[in-house]
């Protein structure tokens, strides 16, 4: 795999020649699958990436460790025919998180250990976050203490890459507010990342990399997490306006060798999307909006299928029995009457619901569901009726469409509008 694609955008982007980059964050594989057939009748690199929480070497909340995931998103490709060499794996907020009810030297410990294995499967880009406070921290923790953490993580990922004589990886630094996980409310302002803020955080970590003699990986930063207005929240959504980050925007001026990374750009507008790119927000994170879009064409089905078969509905309440059993990924996140708690459950924008899709209850339902519809055409005026703004032409299917490609198309339609975003090329803006 190469990340060529990334290391030339920044200086694309400085020379006038725009181009962004979607960055696939999920593991359901469904959504993969959907990313790497639009990608490939399109001839796109496509960047798929997994979080500190979701993917360690203790297994994250999905069971899998670098390496099981890396395999994972490769024996999808291989179904599909995707080719390797335009296939990106990254690695999201990496740094102690996942571990931060323990001290710091336990954390750092376990991060340091995570990025190595991240390193050794072959992820290539690294978002180094190391802005939470451990157990025995002082909150909140200063740019500097930030700074050295992530350093320290770098010098891990260099040493990991020359040991297995591979490429060394390319690095994104910066976070976002607010943590990872996204909103647990309704938001209805956001604080813009300051111009000083930004190069303050550049200066910090490129100090604390030459501290520790890695300032060749420095060079390696392609990009700054930095919070241009974008948000979503349970029910609302912050859009982008581009007026509100021009200072922002103009601070790449002053970073010849970077772009930005803008985390939750999920349901933002297509007009926003292509305006985050143009003003330099070139990596646009998406994958809530991706789950959300899988669940709606799931639930979509289940409804068809009692429409057009007589059956009863049942992937909802098998989904609700799951979610009350163990509430742990929505109940910190949900909040409100027996009512509105269900709602949110189901259609929150925040998608809690995507961590119970590869619970064998769940698989069992989704594969039930498809075996109703078999390889039987779904009529396209059925899909229009209960999926009215579904892409048709998303993933140019001739043939109709069965009840699994009604499925990926749904997410193809979401990601179909950042191909757009991100593609439509600008010379000498």
């Amino acid at each position: 795999m190469s990340h060529s694609a990334l290391t030339d955008m920044p200086r694309h982007f400085h020379r006038g020649h725009i181009v962004g980059l979607p960055s696939v964050c999920s593991a359901h594989p469904l959504v993969i699958e959907a990313a790497l057939l639009l990608g490939h009748s399109r001839n796109r690199v496509v960047l798929v990436e997994a979080t500190c929480n979701q993917v360690n070497q203790d297994g994250g909340y999905t069971g899998l460790t670098p390496t099981a995931f890396r395999d994972f998103v490769f024996s999808i490709a291989a179904k599909v025919g995707f080719p390797l060499h335009r296939l990106i794996l990254g690695g999201d907020h990496l740094g102690p998180n996942a571990w931060k009810q323990l001290t710091v030297d336990h954390a750092m410990d376990k991060a340091e250990a995570m990025v190595a294995a991240y390193v050794t499967a072959g992820f290539s880009k690294l978002h180094l976050d190391c802005s939470m406070a451990c157990a025995d921290d002082t909150a909140p923790l200063t740019d500097q203490v930030i700074a050295d953490r992530a350093a320290r993580l770098a010098r891990v990922a260099e040493r990991t890459a020359a040991h297995n004589n591979i490429a060394a990886p390319v690095y994104i630094i910066g976070t976002e507010v607010p943590v990872p996980g996204g909103a647990t409310e309704a938001i209805d302002h956001l604080k813009i990342t300051t111009q000083q803020s930004a190069l303050e955080t550049v200066a910090i970590h490129r100090a604390a990399f030459a501290h520790l003699g890695i300032d060749a990986a420095f060079d390696r930063v392609i990009g700054l997490v930095v919070q241009p207005g974008v948000e979503f929240g349970n029910e609302n959504v912050l859009p982008y306006e581009p007026s509100n980050a021009k200072s922002l925007s103009k601070t790449l001026q002053l970073l010849p060798g970077m772009i930005f990374e803008a985390h939750s750009t999920d349901y933002q507008t297509p007009t926003a999307l292509r305006s985050l790119v143009l003003d330099g927000f070139a990596i646009l994170k998406v994958g809530p909006g991706l789950s959300f879009a899988l669940r709606e064409a799931l639930y979509a089905l289940d409804k068809i299928s009692t429409d057009l078969h007589g059956l009863a509905a049942y992937l909802p309440d098998v989904m609700e029995a799951l979610m009350l059993s163990d509430p742990q990924h929505w109940h910190s996140h949900y909040h409100g009457t027996t009512d509105q708690l269900r709602q949110q459950r189901h259609l929150s924008q925040s998608d809690r619901i995507r961590y119970y899709w590869a619970q064998p209850e769940a698989v069992a339902a989704v594969e039930n569901l498809f075996r109703q519809f078999g390889e039987a055409i779904v009529p396209k005026a059925v899909v229009q009726h209960y999926l009215p703004d579904f892409d048709f032409s998303a993933l140019g299917t001739q043939n109709g469409w069965t009840a699994k490609s009604v499925v990926l198309g749904a997410v193809a339609t979401v990601l179909a509008r950042y191909d757009a975003a991100c593609f439509a090329v600008v010379q000498n803006r």
